[in-house]
């Protein structure tokens, strides 16, 4: 899966649930917390982490390439 920025970035969240990979902001941030989510191959529990072109980001079995 791809997302393509319409800005320099987007924060981790709402890049989750931008992509509907969860219902609310509420369970994206949860995920977050959790540790589910990593960014880069290293888990990323910043839930308003800057994510930026050329980033992957992968949860559970979903990659998502980000780019510009």
């Amino acid at each position: 899966m791809t997302y393509t920025l319409k800005d320099d970035y987007i924060e981790l969240y709402k890049l989750i649930k931008v992509l509907d990979l969860v219902d609310s902001g509420g369970e994206a941030k949860q995920l977050i917390g959790n540790a589910l989510v990593e960014r880069n191959g290293a888990v990323e529990t910043r839930k308003r982490a800057k994510i930026r072109s050329g980033e992957t980001i992968s949860i559970g079995d979903v990659d998502i390439k980000i780019i510009s």
